[in-house]
This record gives structure tokens, C-alpha cells and sequence, in this order.
């Protein structure tokens, strides 16, 4: 039975890119909040379901539907850099965070504009990492910078440690560094 507005069969309107600009008070809560839309709506803008849960009390800040269930997101901000290198914190209140409160930390280098998409299981017993960017794929986490396809993947598919050789996702607008279909 169909309802009387049903507007299925009509002509959809042109897609219009949406821009995004997140900014922040100088607070540690507010720039938190603000580097959590940046990576919602960068996630939606390659095709991804985001959920947000209700509230601060979950130990993930969105969960990302890829099909088949939901991938439990932490997003972190660095700004703080010594050189080439970008500390990253990876403890939530007090303690480092698990496999059973979380699949992956989303790792945001502020002043590069740049993702890092490091599974849960490379990073549980350390309360920080150190990120390289500007040196380069020799760096440990490079193989995770914008590495946004591994978000695409069942968990059947994926492994300890992880990283495709080759593309999982070819519909997927970003692509691991080391994925063939990277351009």
C-alpha cells in the first residue's frame, strides 16, 4: 500500500557539496567537540553511516555502520608537536583503552589537516603514540594515515594489525596508503 505523498518516483535535486568548519574555544572539551564534527562529517562525506551516542558517558564518541554492525569510534585531537613529531594521548579517563570499549581511534593532526585510523588492537596497552607525518611511510603509524577503508571492512575480514594490500572497497572515496586504487 502506498502512501498518498510518496515521493520516490520524483526527480531527486542535484547534490550539493556541504563545506564544514568546526571551531573551537580554547578548551580542551570544546576543541574535543569540534574535532568529533570534523570527523563525523568527514566520514559522511565518503558515505558512511554515523551514529552519535546521546550524552559524554560512552567510551566511544560515534560508531560507524559498515554493513554488517557497527565499529565503535574514539576520535582524538593532537596539536602538540616537537619537530616532525605529533604526541597523541590514547588514555580515557585514567586508563588505556580496550578492545572491549572500542574498535578504533580516529587521530586527528590538527595543523596538517590529516586522519589516522589505527585499530584498537595496535594501540590498547599504551597511554600515547607518536605520530611522524612529515617523514614519511618508514614512520610505524604511516600505514594508517587517512587508512578511512579500514572503517569499510567486516569483521571477518579483518585481522590483528591489519592493513589491506589490496583495496576491499573500491567505492570507497579514500584509500589506505597502501592500496593499489590510491591515487
Amino acid at each position: 500500500m502506498r502512501n498518498n505523498n510518496d515521493n520516490s518516483e520524483k526527480q531527486q535535486p542535484p547534490k550539493e557539496l556541504i563545506e564544514l568548519q568546526a571551531v573551537a574555544e580554547p578548551g580542551p572539551k570544546q576543541r574535543g567537540e569540534a574535532v568529533e564534527a570534523q570527523f563525523i562529517f568527514r566520514a559522511v562525506s565518503l558515505g558512511f553511516a554515523v551514529l552519535k551516542p546521546w550524552g559524554d558517558s560512552s567510551s566511544y564518541d560515534a560508531a560507524i555502520d559498515h554493513g554488517h554492525g557497527f565499529w565503535r569510534v574514539q576520535v582524538k585531537l593532537t596539536n602538540r608537536n616537537h619537530g616532525s613529531e605529533y604526541h597523541l594521548t590514547l588514555s580515557g579517563r585514567g586508563a588505556t583503552y580496550t578492545k572491549a570499549e572500542i574498535d578504533f581511534v580516529a587521530a586527528y593532526v590538527g595543523p596538517l589537516d590529516l586522519w589516522y585510523i589505527l585499530p584498537v588492537e595496535i594501540i590498547s596497552s599504551l597511554a600515547g603514540v607518536s605520530l611522524y607525518p612529515q617523514i614519511g611511510s618508514n614512520s610505524k603509524y604511516e600505514r594508517y594515515c587517512e587508512a578511512w577503508c579500514l572503517l569499510d571492512c567486516p569483521p571477518h575480514e579483518r585481522g590483528p594489525k591489519d592493513i589491506p594490500t589490496t583495496c576491499r572497497c573500491p567505492e570507497l572515496a579514500a584509500h589506505c596508503p597502501v592500496c593499489p586504487l590510491r591515487k
